[in-house]
C-alpha cells in the first residue's frame, strides 16, 4: 500500500506552501506573512506552524548527531 502525498485541498493553502517553498528556510514570521498574504484559516495556519516546528526539531536533532 502506498501513501498518497500530502496535498492541501484549498487553493490558498497550496499557494501559501508554494510561496513559502520559494523563500527557502521557513520562520514563524514568514509563516505569519504567508497566512496574511493568502488569507489562511487559523486551522491551516496552525498546520503550517506545526510543520515549521517539526522540521526545525528534525534539523536540530540531525545537527546533534551530525
Amino acid at each position: 500500500m502506498t501513501i498518497p502525498p500530502l496535498v492541501p485541498r484549498g487553493d490558498a493553502l497550496r499557494h501559501a506552501i508554494a510561496w513559502l517553498a520559494e523563500h527557502g528556510e521557513w520562520s514563524a514570521a514568514l509563516v505569519d506573512e504567508a497566512c496574511r498574504r493568502f488569507d489562511i484559516a487559523p486551522v491551516d495556519e496552525e498546520f503550517l506552524l506545526s510543520e515549521w516546528r517539526r522540521v526545525r526539531a528534525e534539523l536540530a536533532q540531525a545537527a546533534k548527531h551530525g
